[in-house]
């Protein structure tokens, strides 16, 4: 039987979220593009909440890594740091975790350490969003078992790459240096940045607003247009 990882090696992760008044914004919109990209050849699912997780679980049949998503005090991204949420996103069939493995502290604990935390409490297959190699390096330590670079350019201390290109430099950084799977995540907007990442040695590629946010997709094209 194959392993998540051989399921998802070199392969394409769509990231099926959506926000505030977005029209797809409900279960039955995210799970639709869910299903779509299956059709055409995702070999998984990123999801965002557990009615929305829920329901495309229930809608597709290759894996879905869950999240929840909310703020640290400062208003920066925090993603999945309550064993509540851990728990529940396994109990609804999550194939894996992702969980925030930035080195900031949230109810006592830095990422890494919730990770080892949520290892030794599930024994399930976790993935850890860092934003930096020192984040990186702990997370391997701490025992995630793979890393993605979902938050370099949305922590204080990476808001400098947010400048909506890949960080293809990051990725091979990573990969270089880390034993397990890194998972190429972040502004990767073209077939041609998937490529790139993998060949930066990427074992997947996630990839988002490109494929599942045809509002924000439609409005860049009108700002280009008008120069």
């Amino acid at each position: 039987m194959k392993t998540f990882f051989d399921l998802i090696k070199d392969g394409l992760i769509v990231s099926c979220q959506a926000e505030e008044n977005d029209p797809f914004n409900s279960p039955e919109g995210v799970a639709l593009f869910a299903r779509a990209v299956e059709m055409g050849g995702a070999h998984a699912i990123r999801s965002c909440g557990l009615e929305k997780t829920a329901k495309i679980i229930q809608d597709v049949d290759i894996p879905v890594i869950g999240i929840t998503k909310s703020e640290f005090d400062d208003g920066w991204v925090k993603i999945t740091r309550s064993l509540e949420d851990v728990e529940k996103l396994f109990e609804i069939g999550c194939a894996m975790v992702a969980i925030d493995g930035t080195l900031r502290f949230w109810d006592g604990l830095s990422g890494p350490e919730f990770i080892a935390k949520m290892k030794q409490k599930t024994h399930k297959l976790i993935m850890a969003d860092i934003s930096t190699l020192e984040d990186a390096l702990a997370c391997q330590q701490a025992g995630a078992d793979c890393l993605s670079t979902t938050l370099n350019g949305y922590t204080p201390e990476t808001d400098e790459f947010n400048n909506g290109k890949p960080n293809f430099k990051f990725i091979k950084e990573l990969a270089d240096v880390v034993k397990i799977p890194v998972i190429a995540e972040g502004r990767i907007s073209s077939p041609e940045d998937a490529k790139k990442a993998i060949e930066a040695g990427a074992h997947a590629v996630v990839v988002g607003t490109a494929i599942t946010r045809p509002r924000v997709v439609t409005s860049n094209y009108i700002k280009m247009m008008k120069g």
